[in-house]
């Protein structure tokens, strides 16, 4: 085969391009074999302490919230009864609609009651008519047995009659309000304020004297009642504490909130009306009431919610993010001193507050909490990190409507996250 020379040219260049990558890969290999840390030798640089969120914690005083689940009912329910027999012959009202005390609500046949009101003025006037006779009678009787012109018996005769006619006359006034009673129970009105439900009858039924059907229910929801209980080794415990000075009794009445199924938490606070004093022997609960304002008709009686009792407070109290505590036989966070080292620091978890933990004990004004304690020493380790930039933690709520970091990671991790990715670029 004859090569030309164009042929050679090209071949000897192709060679030597080869031989110089194969020289520079050699020599990058040998340089990292010796060195391990060219980037730091050749800048003369370390690289930057890894960024950490912290929380910069101050004590304050905070409510110990007991969440207990609940019905809720109507403060005021009447049913509406009868109190005369009759054949309903109109429905007054609309069903679900809200009525006033004394508003009619179911008429009834009451020819029968207006007929016996009627009876009852007759008998009134018979009376009357007696009283008159037997008061002239008196009145005459009286000169003539002065004179001895009648006997003393005539005359007590005459007195007894007056007397009796008095009482007739009383007992027709009676009748008459009996009867006037019963003529307006044959309209049935509403016994409270409030809203109405279903009719539970039609027009046409019969109903009896004395008849314990219910015909509907009224309830009144504004302001609501909530029943729950508690446990009475909760409560003890609580009293306890509050004896002994480790938490402070609510001054001013102990607000409660409402939070649905959904856990969206109902807009406005109610007061707890009252504990009851007794322990109930079957179940070992205390139940305890509560009223919550209900202007604009949201709450329903018998729905199930969660109540947020405070019940107490912890004075000088820390509130820390609950991925910034390692839980175990001894609950610890890690901690940013002076130096700009961590060092682990063993704390006491009152209670849960939300996302966050209540620190009782453990901490000092001014301490920076580390956000996410166990992930950063983690990765301080495998980095070999002895010194960290404190930056303060944004929550993740907070940094997803700011455009701070994603939702669910602390701002310390988000700001460190390119510096150990340059500290490992430098380590190759």
């Amino acid at each position: 085969m004859v090569l030309h020379i164009s042929d050679k040219l090209r071949l000897a260049a192709l060679a030597a391009a080869t031989a110089l990558a194969l020289a520079a890969c050699g020599g990058g290999s040998e340089k990292d074999a010796k060195g391990g840390k060219g980037a730091v030798a050749q800048n003369g640089q370390k690289p930057p302490a890894p960024v950490v969120g912290v929380v910069t914690v101050h004590p304050e005083t905070v409510s110990v919230t007991t969440e207990l689940p609940g019905r809720l009912e109507s403060n005021r329910t009447a049913d509406v009864r009868a109190q005369v027999g009759g054949i309903i012959q109109k429905r007054l009202f609309e069903e679900g609609s809200y009525v006033r005390a004394g508003q009619p609500l179911y008429q009834l046949d009451n020819s029968t009651y207006a007929a016996n009101l009627e009876s009852a003025r007759a008998q009134l006037a018979t009376a009357q008519a007696s009283q008159a006779k037997a008061a002239a009678d008196v009145s005459r009787y009286r000169p003539l047995v002065e004179a001895d012109a009648i006997s003393k018996q005539e005359y007590d005769a005459a007195v007894t009659a007056k007397r009796s006619a008095d009482a007739s006359v009383k007992a027709a006034n009676a009748a008459i309000k009996s009867a006037q009673i019963s003529l307006g129970r044959s309209r049935i009105v509403a016994p409270i304020s409030g809203f109405i439900g279903q009719s539970l009858v039609s027009e046409g039924t019969l109903l009896n004297a004395g008849d314990t059907t219910k015909l509907a229910t009224i309830r009144q929801t504004n302001p609501m009642y909530v029943n729950v209980t508690q446990s009475a080794t909760e409560v003890m415990k609580l009293r306890q504490n509050i004896a002994d000075g480790k938490l402070q009794a609510v001054n001013g009445g102990i607000e409660v909130d409402i939070k649905f199924e959904d856990g969206s938490t109902y807009g406005q606070k109610g007061r707890l009306l009252f504990a009851d004093p007794t322990v109930n022997e079957n179940t070992g609960q205390i139940t305890l009431r509560a009223s919550i304002p209900n202007e604009g008709n949201v709450l329903m009686p018998g729905l199930y919610v969660r109540v947020l009792i405070n019940q107490a407070q912890i004075p000088n109290a820390f509130v820390v993010p609950q991925q910034a505590v390692t839980r175990g036989k001894q609950d610890t966070v890690m901690i940013v001193n002076a130096q700009g080292g961590m060092e682990p620091r063993t704390v006491t978890v009152a209670q849960q507050q939300g996302s966050n933990w209540i620190i009782s004990d453990g901490l000092k004004d001014g301490d920076k909490v580390v956000a996410d304690g166990a992930t950063i020493a983690g990765m301080m380790m495998q980095q070999g990190a002895k010194k960290v930039t404190p930056k303060e933690w944004t929550p993740p709520a907070k940094a997803a409507s700011g455009g701070a970091p994603a939702q669910g990671q602390p701002a310390g991790k988000a700001s460190s996250a390119p510096a150990a990715a340059q500290a490992a670029s430098e380590k190759k």
